[in-house]
């Protein structure tokens, strides 16, 4: 269905990466309110994705971040996003394409977008360990389910 001028599947990746753009966007110019925060997983060798040498030779193929309490300079236009982030007490700077992400994760709202087939996280993590995308942890700090998260693979032909 690659000619298909209504590829609907195209056209609902393209309206998910618009609503983790627009969270970005709105973290950007106001801050991440109340608990909010993303857990973000992209594959690292897509195109357009700059990272460190260093990272990408650690992440050859997924990574997860977190945008939480320590991000600095976030910046969002309409193809990526740029963030600078700690690593091992340094920060750097990440530019990720949004056709990139394979997951996008908001665990205090309860919401998650999954892209692609087959999306997971191997990852790394700003400051510390984090739960997969999909996961969070509730106040016993034991992973709490129940999230919103949306996939294509439940509307695909099988």
């Amino acid at each position: 269905m690659a000619d298909d001028p209504l590829d609907y599947e195209r056209m609902m990746e393209d309206a998910m990466r618009g609503i983790a753009r627009r969270a970005l966007e709105a973290a950007a110019r106001d801050g991440l309110p109340d608990d909010h925060h993303f857990y973000i997983a992209f594959r690292t060798a897509a195109e357009g994705v700059e990272m460190p040498a260093r990272l990408r030779a650690q992440y050859p193929d997924e990574m997860t971040v977190v945008i939480q309490h320590r991000f600095w300079n976030l910046l969002v236009d309409d193809e990526a996003f740029e963030v600078e982030l700690a690593f091992g007490g340094k920060r750097v700077r990440l530019r990720i394409p949004f056709a990139a992400l394979t997951n996008f994760v908001d665990p205090p709202a309860r919401f998650g977008l999954r892209f692609g087939a087959g999306a997971g996280a191997q990852g790394a993590v700003q400051e510390g360990a984090a739960p997969a995308p999909g996961e969070s942890e509730g106040a016993d700090g034991a992973p709490r389910g129940g999230e919103k998260v949306v996939s294509l693979d439940t509307f695909r032909r099988k």
